[in-house]
């Protein structure tokens, strides 16, 4: 797919160009092919090619296919010239998260580009010094020529480079203060806020603006709030982004997940003709309710008609036919039994009766996320006789802090010493853990010694709340995937070995049903890669016997839930049951009270997960259905 641009009436609402890919492989792939089409192009011509470069997770698929581009297909960058949009201050250019360190990992070490011609933001300068640097900076972009194409990610205050909100539309490369949101997202690279520069160098609006094209990316549904904001708001200088809109050549290039919250989108009626499947007419119907604050029942033809639905009706009416059949569809996913109701009639439940009970296989990416996400759920399976696997896909290790470690370290020295194991070698381990820790610098990747003691942290504290639900030893499975295990944020790419792990535990367990976090929101990305791995397992086994009976239900985490209308399967969640699911996420307690990748939301896991399962229930009950305390949601993955 190219990143060619037609407007069309679906697109009214837009106020700047947006091309919209299926993910974000594809939609990465089309930036880097026409930024290889200027660098090819700029050569035959015997001239440079200036690109204006970006950090973060956004663009790393873009330079992957550079990279590629150059080692398979002879991609040549001699005769590029680039500028990084930005730096932390102060930043020594080899620190974990220097962007000078990003950009050699993810580019420039890979390709043939002069290092002379490579120009990124000094985070090393004396404060004195940043403003004739900064101005330098701005000289050397003029002498190159001008940027020819800029990249952008966007942060989800609106920033562009680091330009937070009130930057201006003429602001220039300077050094700015980083906005609170924006060091809270960053706080999991840098564990813990407490280390996140205050401070960047950054190119500014105006610098920007002065590039001959523009390509703003955005994956992920994280991203659609903002993205709606400035793709569809007026311009603002709260949200910088929105400066692009009077650029004559940019263009935003984005996933579904980051355009579900565009009108053409989250809305199409209002703009076009629909197609009206089951899935669009439950969509509309919800929205309907949430916007006139009625239940379904009571929606009325003038609710319809009133609110851009009249088609729905002249199609499908009168309403109270629409209202019945989507109430009726509502309430069919509501089930206080998961693994299914045995001797029960299941035409018109989400799950089968039978076989029971059935061998139920929960992929939990992080040791937690079990507990957070579904543990109501899980407390009903286990209570209602179905055999549960849990298997914890990654050692969480990266998410303890450090002074647990050196206390666990301290218990089990004490411990040989108190009761005589004077066993030299191992005094000798834990005296090396502690010395580490005693010299260890911010952003300093930890020894195999002290990894592993925070893995078996997190895994002493996955089997506390297994038990505490009552699952047996035997059917706790500890995957520790090799792509989690740097040591660091930053990951390594899903390897086979990752999905053999994968594929090996399902044909062992052979289950009927498996529940997988599909929470694509999560801000370290591991559960994206924790699901690839899943999907691609069960693709490869789908044709062997037992999986002919196995269905795959995706759940969210503490971030996000499913939309309504998404739904297929909701259970509900007692008082009681809350409570315990409460208890369960409370025996993870490195992860209690001050957790190391907090994001930007300051409450514990458990308060973020009641909060999302009561908001869940009361949705629901707006709707007119059932009032529950709390509820958990489900969609099927059909495979």
């Amino acid at each position: 797919m190219s990143l060619s641009y037609r407007r069309t009436e679906i697109q009214q609402y837009e106020r700047v160009p947006v091309v919209m890919f299926p993910d974000n492989r594809a939609a990465s792939k089309a930036v880097a092919d026409e930024i290889a089409e200027l660098i090819r192009s700029r050569a035959a011509e015997g001239r440079l090619a200036v690109l204006g470069l970006a950090t973060g997770s956004t663009p790393t698929r873009v330079y992957a296919e550079l990279v590629r581009l150059h080692q398979e297909e002879g991609l040549s960058f001699k005769n590029v010239v680039t500028f990084n949009l930005d730096e932390y201050y102060p930043m020594q250019p080899d620190a974990i998260q220097s962007y000078v360190r990003f950009m050699g990992e993810q580019l420039f070490d890979h390709i043939d580009i002069p290092k002379a011609q490579v120009h990124i933001p000094d985070g090393t300068l004396d404060r004195e010094a940043a403003y004739a640097f900064c101005q330098e900076y701005e000289r050397k972009i003029a002498e190159a020529g001008g940027i020819d194409i800029q990249i952008l990610g966007i942060g989800r205050t609106g920033h562009i480079g680091f330009n937070e909100p009130g930057s201006t539309r003429e602001s220039r490369t300077r050094m700015v203060t980083l906005d609170i949101l924006t060091r809270r997202d960053a706080s999991g690279d840098f564990f813990g806020l407490e280390n996140v520069p205050r401070r960047a160098i950054t190119m500014g609006v105006g610098t920007i603006f002065a590039a001959r094209r523009i390509i703003l990316m955005g994956w992920g549904e994280g991203k659609a709030p903002i993205l709606r904001k400035t793709v569809e708001g007026p311009i603002s200088d709260h949200i910088p982004a929105t400066f692009l809109q009077e650029h004559p050549n940019t263009l935003f290039v984005i996933d579904e997940a980051a355009g579900s919250e565009l009108t053409r989108i989250k809305t199409p009626w209002l703009v076009d003709t629909c197609t009206w499947d089951p899935l669009m007419v439950r969509r509309a119907v919800v929205w309907l309710c949430q916007k006139t604050e009625k239940p379904i029942l009571k929606l009325t033809e003038e609710d319809y008609n009133e609110n851009g639905l009249g088609e729905l009706v002249t199609e499908f009416g009168p309403a109270y036919n629409i209202n019945i059949r989507v109430f009726n569809e509502m309430q069919r996913t509501i089930t206080g039994w998961p693994g299914g109701k045995p001797n029960a009639d299941d035409a018109h439940r989400p799950e089968r009766a039978e076989p029971f009970p059935k061998r139920v296989l929960l992929f939990s990416p992080h040791p937690d996320d079990d507990v957070i996400s579904m543990g109501g759920t899980f407390i009903r399976l286990v209570d209602q006789g179905h055999q549960v696997h849990v298997a914890y896909q990654t050692s969480g290790n990266i998410a303890v802090f450090d002074d647990d470690a050196m206390r666990y370290a301290d218990f089990v020295s004490d411990y040989a010493l108190k009761f005589g194991f004077e066993d030299s070698e191992a005094l000798g381990l834990f005296d090396k853990v502690r010395a580490f820790l005693a010299e260890k610098q911010n952003g300093d990747v930890d020894i195999p010694e002290v990894r592993a003691i925070k893995g078996l942290i997190r895994r002493g504290e996955a089997k506390a709340g297994c038990r505490y639900v009552g699952i047996p030893d035997e059917q706790i499975h500890f995957l520790d995937m090799p792509f989690y295990e740097t040591g660091r944020v930053k990951k390594a790419p899903l390897g086979e070995a990752d999905i053999r792990i994968i594929m090996d535990l399902i044909r062992e367990v052979k289950p009927h049903q498996i529940y997988a976090a599909g929470d694509l929101a999560d801000p370290h990305g591991t559960h994206r890669v924790c699901l690839d791995a899943i999907m691609e397992a069960v693709r490869r086994l789908r044709n062997e016997a037992f999986m002919k009976d196995c269905w795959v239900w995706l759940y969210r985490g503490a971030w996000h839930e499913w939309e309504l209308e998404k739904i297929e399967m909701a259970v509900p969640i007692s008082p009681e049951e809350l409570l315990r699911k409460r208890r369960a996420i409370f025996k993870h307690q490195s992860q209690k009270d001050n957790v190391m990748f907090q994001g930007s939301d300051k409450r514990e896991f458990w308060e973020r997960a009641e909060h999302r399962n009561r908001e869940t229930a009361r949705a629901y009950d707006k709707l007119g259905l059932a009032e529950y305390e709390a509820m958990e949601a489900f969609v099927r993955w059909q495979f």
